[in-house]
């Protein structure tokens, strides 16, 4: 899990940006992600949409681009209140696994003891990368809404989202 999440915030924050931002009233296929569970208001929120398999869910995301196969990101600030939602979009209606990283400290790495993760379906998170049949949604011609709630790192030996 800590190497696949490693991936999650590579060093290029700005590959696979391009053609993620979703326009104003975007009406083609696109996630519309509720967040759940913010820590706090702090930090970068990073959306981004992978193939829905495992060899190239978390995948190191210059070889996704390099290689042609479907990659996302959208990457914005927390803001300061209010419900939070991101919209990404996909390439064409079908199957994709998503994931969402809080990066508290904006460095665009993911630490093991400050940030938070989620994923498409909310699975549960251990110290390994959950499968990606398990962190994916389908979308259609049109936007779909999905819920993804952060996980933090809780006690020594997982992540779970935070007690309110």
């Amino acid at each position: 899990m800590i190497a696949a999440l490693a991936l999650l915030a590579a060093v290029h924050p700005a590959l696979g940006t391009r053609d993620a931002a979703c326009a104003p009233g975007e009406t083609g296929p696109a996630f519309l992600v509720t967040v759940d569970g913010l820590k706090d208001r702090r930090g970068r929120l990073r959306l981004e949409l992978y193939p829905a398999n495992d060899a190239d869910f978390l995948a190191d995301d210059d070889w996704l681009v390099a290689a042609g196969k479907p990659f996302r990101r959208v990457d914005l600030p927390v803001p300061i209140a209010g419900p939070v939602t991101l919209c990404i979009r996909a390439p064409a209606p079908g199957r994709y696994a998503i994931s969402l990283l809080h990066d508290r400290d904006a460095n665009h790495r993911f630490s093991l003891w400050h940030d938070g993760v989620g994923f498409a379906g909310n699975p549960v998170i251990g110290w390994w990368k959950p499968h990606a049949r398990d962190a994916a949604a389908r979308v259609g011609d049109a936007p779909t809404r999905l819920s993804i709630t952060l996980n933090y790192r809780h006690g020594l030996f997982s992540f779970a989202p935070i007690d309110r």
